[in-house]
C-alpha cells in the first residue's frame, strides 16, 4: 500500500507534535508511531520544562548550567538557541493557555532540579508535565494531520539524487510505503537497550538505526545518561522517580538512612546526574540498598500524584518515608547529527528531539532540558520546512540490493543485560572489547535484507545496530567524561576535548567539530 503526503513525521513525542502543529497549517502530514501517541518518553516526563521565566533568573545562567552539566562538549550556538528561543516559546505557551502549576498569587511555581543554579522548572499537574503538554499539543492538530499507530518504520527511501523521499513500514495491516517531500525523524532515544531503564520498551533507537542505514552521519553514541532514581522493586525498574522529588527536599540514603551524597558533591542530592548515579551505583555494588528519603516533604501524594500511584501499584508504603531506587538508562545525548533547523546530512531528512545530536546536551544533559529541546527544535525545523515548501520532483527510488542475511544476534534480554553490564555507568575496556567482538560489524549491518523479517526481528536488528555504534564509540573514547566512568581512565583527557566520534557508511572517524559543511547543489548546505 502506498501513501503519498507532503510531510512525513516518524514518531509522536513532543518534538513530533510540536512540529506537526505548525506543519499542519500548510501541508498534508502523516505521522507514523511505533505504538500509540501516548507511549513516548515525552508523555511519561515527570520533571518539567526548564525555562527562564523569573526576573531573578537569566538566559545566561541557564546556558552556563547547561554547559557545566555537559562538560562543555557542546555546539555553543545551538545551546544559546535552545535556551533563548525555548524561553520565548514557553512564554507563548503560557499566554496560549497551557495550564501549569502556579503559586497562590498566580505566578509560576518554579522547581529546582540537579545542576540548576536557579528555580526555573515549570511543572503541570504536579509530576504530569509530559501528559499535560502532549494533550495540549494534540488538541491543536488540524484535520489534515493523519496519525498512523502501531507501525514500525524500518527502511528510509532515497531517490536517485540521494534525497530522502519516504519510508517503508510494517504493522498490523502489513507493509506500507510512504512517499513525501520531507521526512522527519522524531523517534526518541534508545534507553530500552538496557535492562534497567526509565524508557518504554519501544525506545530501541530505531530512528538512529534507520538514519545510519540510509547513510546519515551519527555522533556522541557513547554518551548515555543514567538517571539515579528509578523505582526499584522485586529486582526490576518500575518507573521513574523524578528529580523534582529531590528538588522538593528528598535525599538519597542507604538502608541505614545515612545520607549518600554528603561529602561527595557540594550540591549534594542535586548534583549533576552522572555524579548522583555513580554514587548510587557504588552503594549498590557494595550490596547496599538505596532509597530516597521523602519524610521531609509535606503532602507528598498531592505534589507527586504520578509517583505516589506508581509506588502504590508496586506496594511501596510511602508512610515509611522511603522510596527504593536504583540508577538506570534514561536519555541518549547522541544520535543523528542535525543542525539548528533539524537538517541532517541527507537532503530532505530531518531529525529532532532525542533522536538528534545537535550538541545541546554535551556529555550529560541538564535536567528538564529535553522537553525544551523538543518544542524548540521541533518549531524551528517546521518553520524551515514551511519556508522551503514542497519542491521534490524526483520520486524515483534508488535501486538498492541487500544480500546479507541476518547475522547471529543476542536475544533481546541477553543484549539488554549485556549493555547494562558493559556500557553502564562504569565501563571496563576488556568487557567493551569483548562486546565489540560479539556484536555484528558496522559494515555487515548495513547490508542486511530486512524485507522478510517480522516485527520482533526488525526491532532486534535496530537494537543491535545502535548497540554496535555505542560500543565502538565507547571503547574509542579512552577517557572518563560526562555520563560514564572508565575504570582504566578515571579522569578527563585533554586530548579528547572537543573531539567528536562520527559514524557514516560503516566507517568511524574522530574529528574536531560536530559539523562539517560543504556546498551541495547550489546554495544548500549539507552536514557531513
Amino acid at each position: 500500500m502506498d501513501v503519498m503526503t507532503d510531510v512525513l513525521v516518524i514518531g509522536s513525542g513532543i518534538a513530533a507534535l510540536q512540529a506537526s502543529r505548525f506543519l499542519g497549517q500548510h501541508f498534508q502530514v502523516q505521522i507514523i508511531t511505533k505504538s500509540s501517541v501516548k507511549m513516548s518518553s515525552s508523555y511519561r516526563a515527570q520533571g518539567g520544562i526548564a525555562a527562564v521565566t523569573s526576573q531573578k533568573d537569566h538566559p545566561n545562567f541557564h546556558i552556563a548550567d547547561t554547559l557545566t552539566a555537559g562538560e562543555y562538549h557542546h555546539e555553543r550556538r545551538n545551546v544559546e538557541i535552545l535556551i533563548e528561543n525555548g524561553t520565548e516559546i514557553m512564554r507563548d505557551f503560557l499566554t496560549g493557555g497551557l495550564e501549569i502549576d502556579r503559586q497562590a498569587d498566580g505566578s509560576p511555581a518554579l522547581g529546582l532540579e540537579g545542576a540548576h543554579s536557579h528555580h526555573r522548572i515549570l511543572h503541570a499537574g504536579g509530576d504530569c508535565t509530559g501528559q499535560v503538554l502532549i494533550d495540549y499539543l494534540l488538541e491543536q492538530l488540524t484535520s489534515n494531520i493523519v496519525v498512523n499507530c502501531n507501525e514500525m518504520a524500518y527502511e528510509l527511501l532515497l531517490n536517485t539524487d540521494g534525497d530522502c523521499i519516504g519510508v517503508l513500514t510494517k504493522g498490523a495491516k502489513g507493509m506500507k510505503r510512504y512517499l513525501a517531500h520531507h521526512v522527519i525523524l522524531a523517534t526518541g532515544g534508545a534507553g530500552a537497550l538496557y535492562s534497567c531503564t526509565s524508557n518504554f520498551a519501544t525506545n530501541t533507537g530505531d530512528g538512529i538505526a534507520l538514519a545510519y542505514r540510509a547513510g546519515a552521519t551519527i555522533s556522541d553514541m557513547e554518551f548515555m545518561q543514567f538517571h539515579p532514581s528509578l523505582l526499584w522493586c522485586e529486582g526490576q525498574a518500575k518507573g521513574l522517580v523524578s528529580e523534582a522529588v529531590r528538588g522538593a527536599g528528598g535525599i538519597f540514603v542507604d538502608e541505614h538512612r545515612h545520607p549518600i551524597m554528603k561529602g561527595i558533591h557540594e550540591q549534594l542530592d542535586l548534583a549533576p546526574r552522572h555524579i548522583t548515579a555513580h554514587a548510587l551505583f557504588n552503594k549498590r555494588a557494595a550490596r547496599q540498598k538505596t532509597y530516597i528519603d521523602i519524610s521531609s516533604i509535606v503532602h507528598f501524594e498531592e505534589k507527586f500524584p504520578t509517583i505516589a500511584q506508581l509506588c502504590s501499584d508496586n506496594n511501596v508504603n510511602l508512610q515509611d518515608g522511603l522510596i527504593p531506587v536504583a540508577p538506570g538508562s534514561h536519555f541518549l545525548m547522541g544520535g543523528v547529527i542535525a543542525d539548528d533547523m533539524g537538517r541532517t546530512s541527507i537532503p530532505n531528512l530531518y531529525a529532532i528531539g532525542e533522536v538528534a545530536c545537535t550538541g545541546v546536551h554535551g556529555t550529560n544533559r541538564l535536567a528538564s532540558n529535553s522537553l525544551l529541546e523538543g518544542i524548540t527544535f521541533g518549531q524551528r525545523m517546521a518553520q524551515y520546512v514551511i519556508q522551503t515548501g514542497c519542491k521534490q520532483n524526483n520520486f524515483f527510488i534508488a535501486d538498492k540490493t541487500y544480500k546479507q542475511i541476518m547475522p547471529s544476534l543476542f536475544t533481546k534480554n541477553q543484549l539488554q543485560q549485556t549493555m547494562m553490564h558493559t556500557l553502564g555507568i562504569v565501563r571496563n575496556p576488556i568487557d567493551m572489547q569483548q562486546l565489540v567482538q560479539q556484536l555484528p560489524s558496522m559494515q555487515t549491518l548495513l547490508h542486511v535484507d530486512l524485507d522478510g523479517l517480522n516485527l520482533p526481528e526488525l526491532e532486534l536488528y535496530m537494537m543491535h545496530t545502535v548497540a554496535t555504534l555505542m560500543a565502538h564509540a565507547a571503547i574509542t573514547r579512552t577517557e572518563t567524561r560526562g555520563a560514564h566512568i572508565r575504570t582504566d581512565k578515571l579522569q578527563n583527557d585533554k586530548q579528547w576535548v572537543n573531539r567528536w566520534i562520527i559514524f557514516q557508511q560503516g566507517q568511524m572517524k574522530v574529528r574536531n567539530s560536530l559539523y562539517e559543511y560543504h556546498q551541495a547543489r547550489g546554495n544548500a548546505q549539507a552536514i557531513l
